[in-house]
């Protein structure tokens, strides 16, 4: 699933970072709709507002539907058939879209059928993981591979502050599938929403999340999702699957709270921390020579008896795994 992201990025940095050629190879930056509503943050929630992209099409009847404007929409659909007076009141979560039935429900199928699609942008997404051993959740930003540039350096050294503060200008933009509807207020208000579709995770993302968002990856994936007057809804859904083209590193739980709003929140930290390894005397017959277990004792009443304990200094991804590769050794 996809309930947090990142979009920090002022109003013209990030419509350079969308910039596209248009029919004639000319490039162009998508122009903005209401740039006033759209509220930079490193720290999005579902409800709050962040940009999509989406065909011009859509607003202007007779306009190229390869043309594109940015536009500031509400996180969390709201269907254009909903009856009450307050979209607070949608008595269901429509922040995400599962893939596999998105053309089986009314909120989705509907705007689908009228080339309702749009492009999240986000500098990236959060995601959590949820430890087996203690229950406690790490939580990860998950990005684009950003290509090395003159001003970056080595895209490697993501540990320093000062890499972050050199690459934003470069920023490749996560781009993410998702699905626009518009509501109207009986006073007449328009109300512009979206939700994110979101697949099966990639294999390097699974033991993270299950789930992941459906990520367009590319100037002509984004074009084809976007060109809903010559690309039809068939054509565009052979779009939506997982990709391996992605990369994550571990953040600060200052991110948990949505309040929190800070370069703490995608900051890169260090997972290295003691944990406590089980494993039996065969095993540990096996490794005595290594240093790491020369300081082995008696494992507490809690473990299993004839199983002995040694404090490893493990990253807490590895801790949690169901399967550690050294020794065949078991978590705690």
């Amino acid at each position: 699933m996809c309930g947090r992201t990142s979009c920090h990025l002022p109003k013209d940095v990030l419509a350079r970072a969308c910039a596209y050629r248009d029919r004639q190879g000319r490039q162009r930056l998508p122009e903005w709709k209401d740039p006033d509503k759209y509220c930079p943050s490193y720290n999005k929630s579902p409800q709050s507002s962040s940009p999509v992209l989406l065909s011009r099409l859509h607003l202007e009847k007779g306009a190229d539907s390869s043309e594109r404007i940015i536009a500031p929409m509400r996180w969390g659909l709201v269907p254009s058939w909903f009856k009450e007076s307050d979209p607070s009141k949608l008595p269901f979560n429509i922040t995400n879209c599962r893939s596999d039935t998105m053309m089986e429900k009314r909120s989705f199928k509907v705007p689908l059928g009228k080339g309702r699609r749009c492009v999240v942008l986000a500098d990236g997404f959060y995601e959590w993981q949820r430890c087996q051993v203690t229950s406690e959740r790490q939580p990860y930003f998950i990005y684009f591979p950003q290509a090395k540039t003159e001003k970056s350096g080595s895209i490697g050294a993501v540990d320093s502050s000062e890499y972050w503060e050199k690459v934003w200008d470069n920023w490749r933009l996560l781009t993410m599938a998702g699905i626009f509807d518009c509501w109207e207020s009986p006073e007449g208000d328009l109300l512009y929403s979206y939700t994110i579709i979101t697949v099966d995770s990639c294999k390097s993302l699974n033991d993270i999340h299950p789930r992941m968002p459906a990520i367009l990856d590319g100037e002509e994936e984004v074009s084809k999702w976007l060109n809903f007057g010559e690309v039809s809804t068939q054509e565009a859904l052979k779009l939506i699957h997982p990709t391996e083209n992605i990369t994550f590193h571990p953040v600060s739980s200052v991110v948990n709270n949505s309040r929190n709003n800070t370069p703490k929140c995608l900051a890169p930290v260090n997972l290295l921390v003691k944990k406590v390894v089980c494993l039996g005397v065969s095993d540990f017959s096996l490794h005595h020579g290594n240093p790491v277990f020369r300081n082995w004792f008696i494992s507490p009443s809690s473990v299993q008896p004839g199983a002995r304990c040694v404090y490893v200094p493990l990253p807490l991804w590895f801790c949690c795994s169901t399967e550690l590769s050294e020794g065949n050794l078991k978590p705690c």
